[in-house]
């Protein structure tokens, strides 16, 4: 039975190395004017510069409601997304980046759509984005991957800036897989979903955490998770293979008999091995990453490890 919420809004926002930044956010949510009262969870997943020791100090001087949520390691932003779902109490949760590029005065216009639409998530899609080229095209990529793994409308977009109901928070964060993807846990609970325009600020310091090997993670999570879609490529991938392979059949016999073709080779005898180990090796890989998976969660290897929660008030 859930409980009654404790305010209207939740600012839940992964920390991760946030020392340079975190400080001003909370100022700004500070600032906020919200019916209902808004609350702050902060998940630090695993800094290894001050971040800890600035939220203790933010939890005993905010002026608003504030809950640390403290991992043992990093999990990765997914994994800390949920512990903060699991821990706010508002009606509405708001995911904020650490950077300063979600202002809060935006997150406020995401729940207000919320409220007048009756929708059960906003997700916020970014006039102008103000990445770098390579990680806009990685966001790019991975709505096209989730059009076809997730049941989602096509060419809608997905961000981690997003407004969602407590009930949703409540049902996503029920999830205790070790390898999350919110977005695609998020549209297995409802599909009653929107978006709303919002402006996207520069990084206010530091550099981003998404290197090329977290985004391949996530594309990954976000196909195997969610699909079998990668099984059947693969399945006809390997029909498509096995046909060339009878038509090459059909055409050396051919040659053979009407003696018209030239002598075959060890060049040719390799290259048609290459090409037919490297299909059964990817999907070798294939089933491994689903068997893996699966062997992980089986063996129930944590989605996170809290190491601490302290709250103000």
């Amino acid at each position: 039975m859930s409980h009654p919420p404790a305010c209207a809004l939740s600012f839940v926002i992964p920390l991760y190395n946030s020392a340079q930044t975190i400080r001003p956010l909370v100022q700004a949510i500070e600032t906020l004017a919200i019916e209902g009262g808004h609350e702050v969870i902060l998940v630090n997943d695993g800094s290894r510069d001050e971040t800890a020791a600035l939220c203790h100090e933010i939890v005993r001087t905010a002026k608003v409601p504030v809950t640390f949520v403290n991992h043992a390691r990093n999990y990765g932003e997914h994994n800390a997304v949920l512990s903060g779902y699991r821990h706010a109490r508002g009606a509405h949760v708001v995911n904020l980046d650490d950077d300063g590029q979600n202002p809060p005065a935006e997150a406020v216009r995401l729940w207000r759509h919320a409220l007048t639409t009756g929708l059960d998530v906003i997700f916020g899609h970014y006039r102008v984005k103000q990445h770098s080229l390579w990680r806009n095209f990685g966001s790019w990529f991975t709505n096209r991957v989730t059009d076809l793994a997730l049941e989602k409308p096509p060419g809608f977009y997905l961000s981690s800036f997003r407004c969602v109901s407590a009930m949703v928070a409540r049902e996503v964060a029920a999830n205790q897989g070790p390898f999350p993807y919110v977005d695609g846990l998020i549209l297995q609970v409802t599909q009653n979903v929107g978006s709303l325009e919002v402006e996207h600020a520069a990084r206010q310091a530091g550099r981003s955490g998404y290197t090329l090997r977290r985004l391949m993670r996530l594309w990954v999570s976000a196909w195997v998770n969610f699909s079998v879609l990668p099984l059947r490529i693969a399945t006809l991938l390997g029909l498509l293979t096995a046909a060339a392979g009878l038509v090459g059949v059909g055409v050396v016999v051919w040659l053979k008999f009407s003696n018209a073709g030239p002598a075959f080779g060890w060049g040719s005898l390799m290259a048609g091995l290459l090409v037919f180990s490297g299909v059964q090796l990817v999907m070798l890989g294939l089933l491994g990453e689903y068997l893996g998976r699966m062997f992980l969660t089986i063996n129930r290897r944590p989605q996170s490890v809290v190491r601490e929660v302290v709250r103000n008030g």
